[in-house]
C-alpha cells in the first residue's frame, strides 16, 4: 500500500521528500501518482510539475471519505507506485480535532507512515518525538523514518544509535543543501507558475540516491493491487455544448483543482482557457466565465494595464454567467489598494477596492441564505478560505449609481468556521457569484447542479 509521507509540524521536509522520490523516480523512468492531504494549491502544483501525473488532492473535509476514497482508488490504480504527501503535523486537522488530518487520511486508506523529522540540533529527543507520535495513536502505522537537516557523520552515527532499539527502519538522512530548499512566499511555496524556482529534475534524482534508502522506500509507494471499487460517476445533465465556459488560467489565476476541468469536459461542456496576463479578449463564443484564485495583488498593475482583458469582462458581464473565487473576486472590485497604498484600477463590476489585511484561512461550513445560481436556500455545503486581502465597501465618484447598483446584490451565503458564529459572505445576482471562498465542485453534487443549470442559462444583452 503506498505510504503517507508525514511530519511531525509543518516546514519538516514533507514537500522537499516527496519531489525527492518522485524526481528519482522520473530519472528511472518510474511514473508515481502523487496525492495531497488538504485542500493546498501550491504544493499540488510544484508536485505536478517535474513530468509525473498530475498530483491530486485528498481532502476528506471538503468532498466526504467515499468522494477520497475512490479518487485515490481511481488514480493510484492507473500506475504501479504512489505517494501521499501530508499536510502540517501528523495529528492536525480541523481546528483543535484530528478530523481531516493527515492520521485521518492514513487510517481511511490503511497506509501506512513515512515520518519525516527534522533534526537539526537534537539527538536522543528524537526518540521522544517518534515515541510521542508512535503511541498517541495505536491505530496508525509509522512504518519508517528520514531524518532532515543532518550534517555530519557523527550526527548520523548518534541518532543510529538512539535507534537501535527501535523497530523502526531508518530510511535516510537528508543534509542541508540550498539546492533542494523551495521557495516560499506568504501563503507558502512559490508556484512554478509563479516564477517559481524550477525543480532541478536531475539534482534531486542524485541527492535522493545519495541520501535515501531508495531501494527500501519503493516498496512503501506499491500502488494498492486492483480491486473492484465504485467509479466517481457523475449525475447526466443536460448540455448545451453551443455554450462553452471560458477560464482564466495563467501565471496570475491558478487555484484550482484539476478535478473541476475533468468533471466539466466529462459531462460534455467545451472548455477554453483566458489569459489575463496576455491581455486575451474573452472568447466570443463563451457564455459563462470562471476566475478561480490567484495572485491579482502581486500583479495588479499588470492587470490594472491590461485595457483588453477588463473591457472584455465588463461587455461579458451584461450577457455571460461569471463564477468568481477569491482573487478572481479582487478584480471584479473597483480597485486593488497595493501594499504602498497605490490604488489599481479592476474591472469595476463590483462596489468594492481590495486592500492588504491579516491572514485568513481555513475550513468554512456554508449555508444558502436565497435561491442563487450556486447555492439554493438551506442547502449547505463546505469549502476553505486562504487570503492576506480584504474587501472595503465604498462609495466612489459614482455615489448614488453604485448604491442604486448595490441594492441588486446581496451576499449568496452564510459562512463560519469551527469556532465562529455564521456571517453573510460573497456576491450574487443571477448573472454572477464571486465570494472569499474556494469550493470543490465536483464532490458536491448539489452545488455542481446549481453551477452547470447555471451555466446553461441565456442572457440576452438588455438583461
Amino acid at each position: 500500500m503506498p505510504c503517507v509521507i508525514s511530519s511531525p509540524s509543518t516546514d519538516s521536509g514533507k514537500t522537499t521528500l516527496s519531489l525527492l522520490l518522485s524526481c528519482w523516480a522520473f530519472s528511472k523512468g518510474i511514473k508515481i501518482q502523487t496525492f495531497k492531504v488538504g485542500p493546498d494549491y501550491l504544493d499540488q502544483q510544484q508536485l505536478s510539475s517535474i513530468g509525473q501525473p498530475i498530483c491530486r488532492n485528498l481532502d476528506i473535509f471538503l468532498s466526504g471519505e467515499k468522494w477520497v476514497q475512490e479518487s485515490f482508488l481511481k488514480h493510484s490504480l492507473k500506475y504501479e507506485f504512489s505517494l501521499i504527501e501530508g499536510a502540517m503535523g501528523l495529528f492536525d486537522g480541523l481546528g483543535s480535532t484530528t478530523y481531516s488530518s493527515t492520521a485521518n487520511i492514513s487510517k481511511l486508506l490503511n497506509a501506512p507512515i513515512i515520518f519525516i523529522v527534522n533534526a537539526r540540533g537534537q539527538v536522543a529527543s528524537l526518540l521522544a518525538t517518534i515515541r510521542g507520535f508512535r503511541d498517541f495513536d495505536s491505530g496508525l502505522s509509522i512504518a519508517g523514518i528520514i531524518f532532515n537537516n543532518v550534517n555530519s557523520d557523527r550526527h548520523k552515527k548518534l541518532i543510529k544509535e538512539v535507534f537501535k532499539n527501535e523497530d523502526i527502519e531508518i530510511l535516510g538522512f537528508l543534509p542541508s543543501d540550498s539546492k533542494i530548499t523551495l521557495n516560499k512566499a506568504n501563503l507558502g511555496l512559490i508556484s512554478p507558475m509563479d516564477n517559481g524556482k524550477e525543480i532541478d529534475v536531475e539534482y534531486f534524482a542524485n541527492f535522493a540516491e545519495r541520501n535515501l534508502d531508495v531501494f527500501s522506500l519503493i516498496k512503501f509507494l506499491k500502488s494498492p493491487q486492483k480491486k473492484i471499487f465504485n467509479s466517481l460517476n457523475f449525475k447526466d445533465f443536460k448540455i448545451d455544448k453551443s455554450k462553452p465556459i471560458a477560464i482564466a488560467e495563467d501565471k496570475i489565476f491558478h487555484f484550482q483543482y484539476p478535478e473541476t476541468k475533468e468533471f466539466l469536459s466529462e459531462i460534455g461542456i467545451p472548455l477554453i482557457s483566458w489569459s489575463i496576463y496576455d491581455d486575451e479578449e474573452i472568447p466570443n463564443e463563451a457564455s459563462s466565465l470562471i476566475i478561480p484564485g490567484g495572485f491579482p495583488e502581486k500583479y495588479a498593475d499588470h492587470i490594472s494595464n491590461s485595457t483588453k482583458s477588463l473591457n472584455s469582462l465588463r461587455k461579458f458581464r451584461k450577457n455571460g454567467f461569471i463564477y468568481a473565487e477569491c482573487g478572481g473576486m479582487m478584480i471584479l472590485g473597483d480597485f486593488i489598494k497595493d501594499e504602498n497604498g497605490n490604488n489599481h484600477k479592476m474591472s469595476g463590476i463590483l462596489p468594492f477596492r481590495s486592500k492588504k489585511s491579516k491572514l485568513t484561512v481555513g475550513y468554512r461550513y456554508i449555508n444558502g441564505l436565497k435561491d442563487t445560481p450556486i447555492i439554493k436556500q438551506k442547502q449547505s455545503t463546505r469549502g476553505h478560505e486562504f487570503h492576506y486581502w480584504e474587501i472595503e465597501n465604498y462609495l466612489s465618484e459614482h455615489d448614488l449609481i453604485k448604491a442604486e447598483y448595490q441594492k441588486k446584490l446581496s451576499a449568496p451565503w452564510e459562512i463560519r468556521s469551527w469556532e465562529t458564529e455564521y456571517k453573510n459572505e460573497g456576491y450574487f445576482d443571477e448573472k454572477l457569484h464571486a465570494s472569499w471562498i474556494h469550493l470543490h465542485l465536483p464532490s458536491s453534487p448539489e452545488v455542481a447542479k446549481n453551477f452547470i443549470d447555471a451555466t446553461q442559462i441565456s442572457f440576452s444583452k438588455d438583461s
